[in-house]
């Protein structure tokens, strides 16, 4: 009894089929089939979003940094 057999789901079949029309029945596929390819196209397009963006960072020279260093003791000193 733990497991149908593939008659009990021919039976079922069969009654889905007479309550709901194939009509529905191939509607509801392609609605379902729509919405998981939405779905997936909505994870696809939102994981190339959520990625960090690193900020740019500056370059500089040493020498250019050398001249806008203060020694702020040196200034104290004095």
């Amino acid at each position: 009894m733990g497991s149908f057999s593939i008659w009990h789901w021919l039976i079922v079949l069969l009654i889905v089929v007479m309550v709901f029309g194939t009509k529905k029945l191939k509607n509801l596929g392609s609605d379902l089939g729509s919405a998981v390819k939405g779905f997936k196209d909505g994870m696809k397009d939102g994981s190339s979003e959520d990625k960090p963006v690193a900020p740019p960072q500056q370059v500089t020279s040493a020498a250019a940094a050398e001249k806008t260093t203060i020694d702020v003791e040196a200034k104290h000193k004095s």
